[in-house]
């Protein structure tokens, strides 16, 4: 009967050591890889939509448009309406339709940033939407502070480039870091991408409430949490599960929702590849710094601080199976024994 826990040991340790032999992507690198951003619904009445200006401008993005939006028309609707691509979501924007608001919809400089950023290999682009108060300050800078932390001792899963299932896509070498980005969210140029940022419930009034939102992949929002409800731990879980090895790759069985970004994912990332690849190889670097982005209003410059971070691999652990079966026959020995 002392058999039993022998073999309950070995199948535990077997199945131990065969997760290793799964998918080994990170979360944020196998959305970006795979899962395409969903659609927002930009929903003309039928005069706007038969007009032949708005026609003319909104032809590049209908069938192969580059950006995650569809084009659709209410009779219902007297004025045209960009709503969430989630069926029951909000509202976020309605108007007269023309080349400045379009763009608007489309495109902003925040967005322009995160986009940087992704290309660049960042795991997690963070969003502070705050104000220039000396409390938004204090809360600004302790998440800066927790990520800093967390980088030097968190870890990405070893890549093996021989296992089928664990094959990167086109796009920048996989790295760990943490990045923030500070948008003033009195800024009307990102009041659109603000309301995006807090989820397609808007359960988080931008206008009053300052928050963080965290973003990554193809401009996938994992969550978004008022900056006093984001405290260490819950900074760290949402940090720590979008860095860990993706267990379950249907994107709508994973937390999180998209914004509306106008990019052509896979042709840019072929570019990232193709330009990486053009680079002569060198001598392993320093970990990247950790970056904290601020964005002011209205405009496209940034301020960089940095400090210095260590990236550490996570060890694969083919022993285990080796030390299973050591332990088996071990066992199996001492209880096939005669007595004395």
């Amino acid at each position: 009967m002392r058999l039993l826990p022998a073999l309950f040991l070995f199948g535990t340790l077997v199945a131990a050591s065969g997760q290793t032999c799964a998918c080994t992507i990170p979360v944020f690198r196998y959305a970006l890889d795979r899962w395409e951003a969903d659609k927002f619904q930009l929903i003309l009445p039928p005069p706007v939509a038969a007009d032949p200006a708005s026609a003319d401008l909104l032809r590049p993005h209908r069938a192969n448009g580059t950006a995650n939006l569809s084009i659709s028309t209410d009779p219902a609707l007297t004025t045209p309406e960009l709503r969430t691509a989630r069926l029951g979501g909000q509202t976020l924007w309605t108007g007269p339709l023309d080349k400045l608001t379009l763009t608007a919809i489309l495109d902003s400089p925040a967005r322009q940033k995160i986009l940087e950023q992704i290309l660049a290999g960042d795991s997690i682009v963070w969003v502070i939407a705050s104000t220039d108060t000396p409390t938004d300050r204090a809360e600004a800078e302790r998440i800066e502070k927790r990520l800093r932390f967390l980088e030097n001792v968190a870890a990405l899963p070893l890549q093996d480039p021989n296992d089928p299932d664990s094959q990167l896509g086109p796009g920048p070498p996989l790295r760990l870091k943490f990045t923030t980005l500070r948008l003033d969210r009195a800024d009307p140029t990102e009041a659109l991408l603000l309301k995006m940022l807090a989820g397609p419930t808007g359960e988080i009034d931008t206008t009053s409430t300052s928050f963080a939102a965290a973003t990554f992949g193809r401009g996938r929002v994992l969550g978004a949490w008022p900056l006093d409800k984001l405290d260490d731990t819950t900074l760290e879980e949402a940090s720590m599960f979008l860095i860990g090895r993706c267990s379950c790759r249907v994107k709508d069985q994973n937390p999180g929702w998209d914004i509306l970004m106008n990019v052509d994912w896979d042709q840019t990332l072929r570019k990232v590849t193709a330009t990486t690849s053009a680079t002569a190889p060198s001598p392993p670097a320093p970990a990247a710094p950790v970056t904290v982005l601020t964005l002011p209003a209205g405009t496209n410059s940034t301020t960089s601080h940095s400090s210095t971070i260590t990236t550490v691999d996570v060890i694969h652990f083919p022993w285990l199976w080796v030390a299973a079966a050591a332990l088996l026959i071990s066992l199996t020995a001492l209880t096939l024994r005669p007595k004395s």
